[in-house]
C-alpha cells in the first residue's frame, strides 16, 4: 500500500526497515515536505478558528489549496487507499449535489439556492487529502482545545459587553452546535495522558453554551457525556454511570437555583412559551418551532415529490394567516424549519427526506466500518469522533437546520472528509503493523 502512494522511494535496505518502523510515513523534505506541514497547520486551524475568527474556515481552505497545489501527485496516487469508505461518500456527494440541482431547475430558481450542497463536493477531496499528505491527528486535538478556550473567552467578553446571548460572528445557536462538536475532537481524538487539558476544554465548552442560551443543543451534549462515560476504563459501568449522574445532578442544580444562570439559558422564557402554546398563542420561540412544524407538514402533504424549492421555506410560512395579513412579521422570514426533517420535507418532498436519511446514514456507516477496522478495543479515536459527530448533528437538527447555515454546512463535510482520512490511515497502519 506504501508503494502505491509513494512510489519514488526506493527499495534499499534502509527504506524498508523505516518502513517497517513507520508503515505510513509522512513526506519529507522538499515540496512534498511543505506540503505535509501546511497539512498540519490546517488540520489545527479548521477547529480553532472556525468560531474565533470572522472568516470561519477560509484559513483552512486555504491551507487546503495550498497544499493541493504542491503535492497533486500524492493526491492521484492515494485514491487507491480510499477504497470502499470514499466510494460511498462519493456517491453521496453526488446524489446531495444532483438533488439539489433538480430543486432548482424545477422552480426556476438561482444557484445561489443550492450552495450549501455544493460543499458536498469537498468530501472526497479532503479524505484523499489526507492520505497523502498524512497531518497528525493531535494537531486537529489541538485545534479544537484552543477553539473551545478561544470561543469561550470571545463569548464572555461579549455577553460582558451587554449582549444579551454570545454569538461571536455567527447566531447563538449554530455557536452552540458548532462548539459541541468541538467538544467531541476534544474528547475522542486525544492523546493518552491529556485528560486535564480535555477538563479545561469541555469546562469552556460547557461554558460557552450557557452564555449562548441555547438550549437546543442540551441533548447532544447529554449524548456526548453518556458515551464519554461508558467508553472510559474505570471501574464498572454502574460506577462510570453514577459519577455522570452526580455531575449533572450538581448542574442542573446550578441551572435551577442560581438566577443569573437561569436567566442565561431562558428556562423562565421556556416556561412562559409553555404556557402560551397551552393557550394556543404560537408568538414565541418554542411556539414558531411547532408552528414551523405544522406548515412543514402540511405543505409536504401538498407536494410529496418536490417541495416548495430548496431554500425556500418562507414560502410555505404563506399558509399562514398571519404571514399573508403581515408580510413583516419576523417569525414569517426565518429561512428555515429549525428542523432537519421538517426542511428537507417541505423544500424537497420525500427525495428530499430520503437524501437528509443518506446524509447521515452514509457517513455513520463509514465511521463504524473504520472503527471496527481500527484495530482499536476502546471507542476511541478519528472514527468515534465521527460517529459521535455524526450522532451530534442529528440531535442537534431536531432544533435547527443544519445545512441551512453555511458555517454548520461547511463544518459537517469538512469534518466528515478529515475523519474519514484520518479514520483510513489508521486503521492501514494498524494492518500494516498486523
Amino acid at each position: 500500500m506504501t508503494a502505491a502512494i509513494i512510489p519514488d522511494v526506493p527499495a534499499s535496505p534502509d527504506n524498508l526497515s523505516s518502513t517497517r518502523a513507520e508503515p505510513l510515513p509522512a513526506p519529507a523534505g522538499g515540496r512534498l515536505g511543505a506540503a505535509h506541514w501546511i497539512a498540519q497547520i490546517g488540520l489545527f486551524c479548521m477547529p480553532a478558528l472556525v468560531l474565533t475568527v470572522p472568516v470561519n474556515l477560509l484559513p483552512y481552505a486555504l491551507t487546503l489549496l495550498v497544499s493541493t497545489l504542491l503535492a497533486p501527485e500524492l493526491l492521484w496516487r492515494a485514491r487507491g487507499m480510499g477504497g470502499t469508505p470514499v466510494r460511498a461518500l462519493t456517491w453521496l456527494m453526488l446524489a446531495a449535489v444532483a438533488l439539489g440541482l433538480v430543486s432548482v431547475v424545477l422552480f426556476e430558481q438561482g444557484l445561489r439556492d443550492v450552495d450549501n450542497r455544493s460543499r458536498f463536493l469537498v468530501i472526497p477531496w479532503i479524505a484523499l487529502w489526507v492520505c497523502a499528505l498524512r497531518p497528525d491527528m493531535r494537531w486537529l486535538w489541538r485545534g479544537a482545545l484552543a477553539g473551545l478556550v478561544g470561543s469561550f473567552l470571545l463569548s464572555l467578553l461579549q455577553v460582558l459587553q451587554g449582549a444579551p446571548r454570545a454569538e461571536l460572528t455567527t447566531n447563538a445557536i449554530v455557536l452552540a452546535d458548532i462548539v459541541v462538536m468541538l467538544m467531541v475532537l476534544l474528547v475522542f481524538c486525544r492523546p493518552s495522558r491529556r485528560w486535564s487539558l480535555v477538563i479545561v476544554g469541555m469546562a469552556a465548552g460547557c461554558g460557552t453554551i450557557v452564555l449562548t442560551g441555547s438550549r437546543g443543543v442540551f441533548a447532544a451534549l447529554l449524548a456526548l457525556l453518556v458515551v464519554l462515560a461508558l467508553s472510559l476504563r474505570w471501574r464498572t459501568g454502574v460506577a462510570r454511570l453514577s459519577v455522570l449522574a452526580g455531575m449533572l445532578a450538581i448542574g442542573a442544580t446550578l441551572l435551577l437555583s442560581v438566577p443569573e444562570l437561569r436567566h442565561q439559558v431562558r428556562l423562565t422564557e421556556l416556561h412562559s412559551d409553555v404556557q402560551k402554546l397551552e393557550q394556543g398563542d404560537v408568538d414565541s420561540s418554542a411556539g414558531a418551532r411547532v408552528e414551523r412544524l405544522q406548515v412543514a407538514w402540511q405543505t409536504f402533504l401538498d407536494h410529496p415529490l418536490t417541495g416548495v424549492g430548496i431554500g425556500h421555506f418562507d414560502s410555505a410560512m404563506q399558509r399562514v394567516p398571519v404571514c399573508r395579513d403581515d408580510p413583516a412579521e419576523v417569525r414569517c422570514h426565518l429561512g428555515h424549519a429549525h428542523n432537519d426533517v421538517a426542511e428537507w420535507a417541505a423544500t424537497q418532498g420525500l427525495p428530499g427526506v430520503l437524501m437528509l436519511i443518506a446524509v447521515y446514514g452514509v457517513p455513520l456507516w463509514v465511521f463504524v466500518y473504520l472503527h471496527r477496522r481500527s484495530g482499536r478495543v476502546t471507542f476511541r479515536g478519528p472514527a468515534a469522533a465521527g460517529v459521535m459527530i455524526v450522532i451530534a448533528y442529528v440531535l442537534c437538527g431536531l432544533t435547527q437546520s443544519m445545512f441551512a447555515h453555511q458555517m454548520t454546512a461547511s463544518f459537517y463535510v469538512t469534518i466528515v472528509g478529515l475523519l474519514t482520512g484520518l479514520s483510513l490511515l489508521e486503521g492501514a497502519r494498524h494492518r500494516a503493523k498486523a
